[in-house]
């Protein structure tokens, strides 16, 4: 084979790969989302509780919640919308953080704690409770009150910094809750420039190009290949394959659904 034969040929892989693990589950997951029933606006769709997150007063000990929920318009072919909701040991409400695209980009307790997005039932990303939840949530109040995009106009859908680099800037503050942000929570892997180092959970390393191209192989984010913001990849904690669109695929439920909300 002559080197330009073979350069060919491995360009062809190359397009190949980039369509089957990018470009066909977009599609796959496009033509689902045009058959479901959605809500046609803001206003239409159902932003109310679930009723699975017990009243703060009845729930004693300090929590530590990341939610996420398939977000609205086209959007939710590849995207969720993710937010933080935490309480104090004995504290007798909640706490809810989220990013959003209109006015302040910050909202506290916009919405309730464990309520719908768009209609769609939150899933849990991370749940702590007790003594490791009651130590992070200063962390968690800092890294809020430090967030650098949070004036009028800093809020950008795509590549970020939108409500998923919020809640991404926050888990790397606090690494110890060893979790990592669904593939889908596009906006997750922005960055104001080129970064490598460890990933956001400290046990691996990541690196990224604005957030538009990048790499990571750790324990807890598995690898992952971010390409324009969409992830394709493996979780080798919890064996199961990353694809834009759907999230993570695998037999066990790694976002469980809402009932999980209520107290263990």
């Amino acid at each position: 084979m002559t080197e330009t034969a073979s350069r060919r040929t491995r360009r062809k892989t190359v397009l190949l790969s980039l369509f089957v693990l990018f470009l066909l589950p977009v599609a796959a997951r496009a033509a689902f989302f045009a058959f479901e029933e959605r809500p046609r606006s803001f206003r239409d769709a159902d932003w109310s509780s679930v009723g699975r997150l017990p009243a703060a007063a009845a729930h004693p000990d300090a929590r530590v919640l990341v939610l996420s929920g398939r977000t609205g318009g086209w959007k939710g072919v590849v995207a969720v919308h993710s937010w933080i909701v935490f309480k104090r040991e004995n504290a007798k409400t909640w706490t809810r953080y989220d990013v959003v695209g209109w006015g302040s980009p910050v909202r506290l307790n916009g919405w309730a704690p464990d309520g719908r997005w768009y209609g769609t039932p939150p899933t849990v990303v991370a749940d702590l409770h007790g003594a490791e939840a009651q130590a992070l949530i200063p962390k968690i109040e800092q890294t809020v009150k430090e967030y650098r995009y949070a004036n009028y106009g800093d809020y950008r859908i795509w590549p970020g910094p939108n409500s998923n680099t919020f809640v991404a800037t926050v888990l790397r503050a606090i690494p110890e809750l060893q979790t990592t942000m669904p593939p889908n929570a596009i906006g997750r892997d922005f960055r104001p420039g080129p970064y490598a180092g460890w990933s956001d959970s400290g046990t691996g390393i990541e690196a990224s190009l604005w957030g538009l191209l990048g790499v990571k192989i750790g324990w807890v984010e598995g690898l992952e290949f971010n390409v324009l913001g969409l992830v394709a990849g493996l979780d080798i904690r919890e064996p199961g394959i990353k694809l834009p669109g759907f999230g993570r695929v695998g037999l066990d439920l790694w976002t469980a659904n809402a009932a999980t909300l209520a107290p263990r």
